[in-house]
């Protein structure tokens, strides 16, 4: 018996990076053994910001149904599939537009963030499709009837704008057509990138998901250490150091033991560092070998993805009949 059905889903906006998997994949894996999930590559959601270039666009998305495979999502106990293959996403997104008030969308936080974080891009993100995304979000959970969705404390407003959206449908057409979905939290682990900002692929300080041996050596030698420190026997300070960020994270049984070290001087950067690369490469390791072999299997991802589609839209054609039944369409 489930708790509830989750809806979830990630842009394929470029190379997936471990902060992707600790912040929220290595959480769904989780949550796949207790909910019904419907997880989905959104790639309709990627147009919204990167609708002028869409030449790596089907790499992306076969790169994330490879990165969620090795992660450890199942095929058979999820709905994994891409967004724009089911297009009653479109449909519903169009529908829900109608009756959603425009000072809704605009007042979202994120929004005027976005639009301020790309300014100087070159990106023009002063479009229809931008400002409804909120909408679009919406329709993809309100098509499953989802009861749950996984987000970070950062997304609470996005869900919030969805049950608002849901409460307005459902008040319209007098009927309770749709559930309001509640915030599962994520457990999330929370990684900075390896120069001490956010990890983000747009400052180039990743750790790469399912990153070979060498390239998580290449990622973790370049992290930024105690400034103040010069020799070994210099006494460290933790707090300012990203390799400590990594081996609390990574490496909870000796961290205790390497942070009392490194206070006292008795180990040095480039040792502590070693001594992580091992560790994360020890717990990587399965899931860099499944994300060999599955990169050799393009039949086998499309397959996935098309299997998914299926069980999806067989859903979305359900419940759009009911919706638009309800809006006397």
């Amino acid at each position: 018996m489930t708790k509830g059905r989750i809806f979830s889903g990630m842009q394929p906006s470029g190379r997936f990076h471990l902060g992707n998997y600790m912040g929220a994949l290595e959480n769904w894996v989780r949550l796949q053994n207790d909910y019904e999930c419907f997880f989905s590559i959104v790639d309709l959601h990627a147009l919204t910001s990167s609708y002028a270039d869409t030449s790596k666009l089907q790499d992306n998305i076969r790169e994330m149904a490879i990165d969620w495979l090795s992660a450890g999502l199942d095929p058979e106990k999820n709905v994994i599939f891409c967004q724009s293959h089911v297009k009653e996403h479109a449909e519903l997104a169009l529908l829900l537009g109608m009756m959603t008030p425009l000072g809704w969308l605009e007042r979202v936080p994120t929004y005027k963030d976005k639009l301020q974080d790309l300014e100087g891009s070159g990106k023009d993100l002063h479009t229809y499709g931008f400002l409804g995304y909120p909408v679009l979000m919406a329709a993809d959970i309100m098509l499953y009837k989802a009861t749950c969705v996984p987000v970070g404390q950062d997304q609470s407003a996005h869900l919030e704008l969805t049950r608002e959206i849901v409460r307005r449908f459902n008040y319209i057409y007098n009927k309770e057509i749709f559930p309001e979905p509640q915030a599962v939290y994520s457990k999330a682990k929370v990684l900075p990138g390896i120069d001490g900002r956010k990890m983000s692929k747009s400052y180039g300080n990743t750790i790469p998901f399912g990153a070979s041996p060498e390239e998580m050596w290449n990622a973790i030698r370049m992290m930024t250490t105690d400034p103040n420190r010069i020799r070994k026997t210099d006494k460290g300070n933790p707090e300012v150091c990203i390799v400590d960020k990594f081996q609390k994270v990574f490496n909870e049984a000796e961290y205790e033991n390497i942070v009392a070290q490194c206070r006292a001087g008795e180990i040095g950067c480039v040792q502590c560092k070693k001594c992580l690369n091992a560790k994360m490469n020890e717990m990587l390791k399965e899931i860099h070998e499944r994300r060999m072999e599955l990169s050799e299997k393009p039949e086998y991802i499309r397959e996935v993805l098309a299997y998914g589609a299926e069980r999806a839209q067989k859903e979305a054609v359900k419940n759009m009949a009911e919706i638009k039944a309800a809006m006397n369409l």
